[in-house]
């Protein structure tokens, strides 16, 4: 597929940063990528559109205009130093066949409408009180108005509402409006994206059905706050250790996961930011306070809520036995979301049709699919086989693997 790969590569070419590649949501970056993506839809003669968060629509008319649309697609944007193939690929994936009809003379039943969404990575850029996931949320009139203020960038400490308008964007407009995107206009949403995990690569199968896909309860911001002391004249029984009170609620937190886990909770438990304040921290002091952030993720509401209430009762008993506090915040919680069942049926019609092999599965990672099912709509993913897991720069799709996701993709919007 020459013009995928083409804008693969210019993709990467424009927003490498060291050996990945960094497209900052409302940033620069991820500019640069709407910006490839708006001029491939100019030249294939594809009608193009904006929304007041910046998401981008790309829309082949079909043969029937009243009928509801296909909406297919996925964000631009990526973790700090990640792969090129994460969402990326789902945005390719549907302006290929959007092309590729053009090409052939094949119009569809009804439109299809390609979307490249903004900042659905913005967990990696801002802190604070969100629920990620901006654009997608945004115009399905899911997103608080109060995230604009709330949600932090965590390199200069302005909030995304600030960011929207430097970007270009129009954020109070997305509330004074009805969502842009409403479910009784669209036949469905499908995504293709990366698989994150191993399961596709493990059992050697190019591409997958998705089932459902995980929720999470997320502290953001997370700090405990100790006393700085000296390293050698404080005795142990006398220190207030933030360091050491982190590492044991994590241990508590890890045989938690262990024991709701042997129980068949689904269930996944990460602290991926933790941190002193190199402005205070030592090798002489002890340290007085970190800063951290809990993700967890299940495909059950319970198992979230049960986690969440075991992560306060050990940090409230940590705290005490270890003379420091922890204030953890708000847990934001984004509920899990199961695939339309006919969608799942018809892609496996399509798989079966096309002689490829598609197994069912999970999806563990959150993606903008989950917004759509909660907003109503019917919800579909494709998922791609992918070595080397995500949100890192080793994301190894194999350019036939996404050949094959792409024409069950296309098989599906055709009908």
């Amino acid at each position: 597929m020459p013009l995928a790969e083409e804008l693969f590569s210019a993709l990467r070419s424009r927003t490498v940063q060291r050996r990945g590649v960094s497209r900052e949501s409302y940033g620069p970056g991820e500019q640069v990528a709407h910006e490839l993506a708006a001029q491939f839809g100019r030249d294939h003669g594809l009608e193009l559109s904006c929304d007041a968060a910046g998401n981008l629509y790309l829309r082949l008319p079909g043969r029937d205009r009243s009928l509801p649309a296909w909406i297919t697609g996925s964000h631009l944007d990526s973790v700090p130093e990640g792969g090129n193939f994460d969402g990326a690929a789902g945005v390719i994936a549907g302006l290929a066949v959007a092309a590729g009809f053009r090409r052939a003379g094949i119009v569809p039943e009804r439109d299809v409408v390609v979307m490249a969404v903004r900042a659905e990575e913005a967990s990696s850029w801002f802190a604070g009180s969100h629920q990620g996931h901006i654009g997608s949320r945004a115009a399905l009139g899911l997103l608080n108005p109060a995230e604009l203020d709330e949600a932090v960038h965590s390199g200069d400490s302005r909030n995304l509402g600030s960011h929207m308008r430097e970007a270009g964007f129009d954020p109070a407009h997305i509330f004074r409006a009805a969502p842009y995107l409403r479910p009784e206009r669209f036949h469905g949403y499908l995504e293709l994206h990366i698989e994150q995990g191993p399961v596709l690569e493990t059992i050697a199968r190019p591409v997958g059905i998705v089932t459902g896909i995980r929720g999470s309860a997320r502290a953001r911001s997370a700090r405990c706050i100790g006393a700085y002391s000296h390293s050698g004249a404080v005795p142990r029984e006398y220190r207030s250790d933030a360091v050491l009170a982190t590492v044991a609620l994590c241990g508590r937190l890890d045989e938690a996961w262990t024991e709701l886990q042997a129980a068949g909770a689904d269930l996944v438990f990460t602290v991926g930011k933790l941190t002193t304040d190199p402005a205070l921290h030592g090798i002489t002091k002890v340290p007085g306070e970190t800063r951290f952030s809990i993700d967890l993720r299940s495909q059950d509401c319970e198992t979230l809520a049960t986690m969440t209430e075991r992560v306060r009762a050990a940090a409230e008993m940590i705290g005490r036995e270890r003379r420091v506090r922890f204030e953890l915040g708000a847990f934001d919680l984004s509920p899990p979301a199961s695939m339309d069942a006919g969608l799942q049926d018809a892609l496996a019609q399509g798989a079966q049709a096309l002689g490829i092999a598609a197994p069912s599965l999970p999806s563990g990672a959150g993606h903008d699919a989950q917004d759509f099912a909660h907003a109503g709509f019917r919800s579909g993913m494709i998922f791609v086989r992918n070595a080397n897991g995500s949100h890192n720069p080793d994301e190894a799709m194999a350019m036939k693997d996404f050949c094959l996701g792409t024409q069950l993709l296309a098989w599906l919007l055709a009908r």
